[in-house]
């Protein structure tokens, strides 16, 4: 599969921000919906977004390259802004759980879902078009971290001892995309006396079905010195069923799924990011409507085009 198998745009409505009081949380929670702009019975992509350098890519704001691609190939996409975000650092500092706020970033996915038709209510023109029994989580990076957690990954809260299961179950399927491998002696890197929480990462618990996408040329040495391979720990450490999507020449960024020409993209290939879009979307039809043949299609037109993007493995 290439860029060229990617069909022609559909046209998406995207609106933000919805804005939704939480309970105990220090600041509202925002978050940007995108969708085709016809359809009913739409599945929903959960995306968690990242940590990255830039001021507003790590929030609703970003990700358009995948979100649009996603909502023209038939999902409801909801980006929450999480308080991670460099749009409110400067508010949060030295809030508990700051700077990465691990634990709040799973429970901004859990009460969307517990506010699903109140967002949907919001959103003009998209009220009665989601179906709320399919839904999926996908995060990049930091934002693949929280997407494992809510599959089933396991980690030990650092500040109680006590073990962290925050798996959703409303969740049936999952997209992690260059999400942090294992954690342990091979964490060596700076970033490793950072990020606790990454220290104790256990994947054996991670039941939900998932494709894993990781850059063969991701090599994350701030956090270990294992090379590209880390970020394949969510297949090769989790049970089945999994199947990881290996790109070829990609680094963290994946193309640049993270917004369009952002500096911090090492390794820019829009024909990438188009391709992976339609993979992910191929594999999320296909698990969340049972006898969907989309992700079959994909993984044939990617072993037999000229130019592979890839390489799948399942298990």
């Amino acid at each position: 599969m290439n860029a060229s198998t990617v069909g022609p745009p559909a046209p998406v409505l995207s609106y933000s921000p919805v804005v939704l009081s939480v309970p105990g949380r220090p600041v509202v929670l925002q978050v940007r919906v995108t969708a085709p702009a016809t359809g009913t019975g739409l599945p929903v992509i959960l995306l968690s977004h990242g940590h990255g350098p830039s001021n507003n890519l790590s929030s609703l704001n970003g990700y358009g390259p995948i979100v649009n691609l996603w909502a023209a190939l038939g999902f409801v996409v909801i980006q929450p802004t999480h308080l991670n975000s460099r749009t409110l650092g400067h508010v949060l500092a030295d809030v508990p759980g700051a700077p990465f706020f691990w634990r709040s970033r799973t429970e901004d996915m859990t009460y969307i879902l517990d506010r699903l038709d109140v967002i949907e209510k919001a959103v003009p023109l998209l009220a009665s078009r989601i179906d709320h029994n399919k839904v999926a989580v996908a995060g990049h990076s930091l934002g693949g971290f929280t997407a494992s957690q809510l599959l089933g990954a396991r980690i030990t809260d650092p500040d109680t001892g006590q073990e962290a299961n925050l798996i959703e179950p409303r969740i049936k399927a999952g997209v992690l995309l260059a999400a942090p491998g294992r954690g342990g002696k091979v964490l060596t890197g700076f970033m490793a006396e950072k990020t606790p929480f990454f220290r104790t990462t256990d994947f054996s618990a991670m039941t939900t079905p998932a494709l894993v996408i990781a850059g063969d040329k991701d090599d994350s040495r701030h956090f270990t010195d294992m090379g590209p391979a880390w970020h394949t720990d969510p297949y090769t450490l989790a049970p089945g069923p999994k199947t990881l999507l290996t790109l070829f020449g990609a680094e963290h960024g994946l193309g640049g799924v993270a917004g369009y020409d952002a500096a911090e993209t090492t390794d820019e290939n829009p024909g990438l990011v188009a391709a992976l879009a339609q993979l992910t979307a191929a594999y999320l039809h296909s698990r969340l409507h049972p006898g969907d043949t989309a992700w079959q299609t994909a993984c044939e037109a990617l072993a037999t085009g000229p130019e592979p993007v890839g390489r799948v493995e399942t298990k």
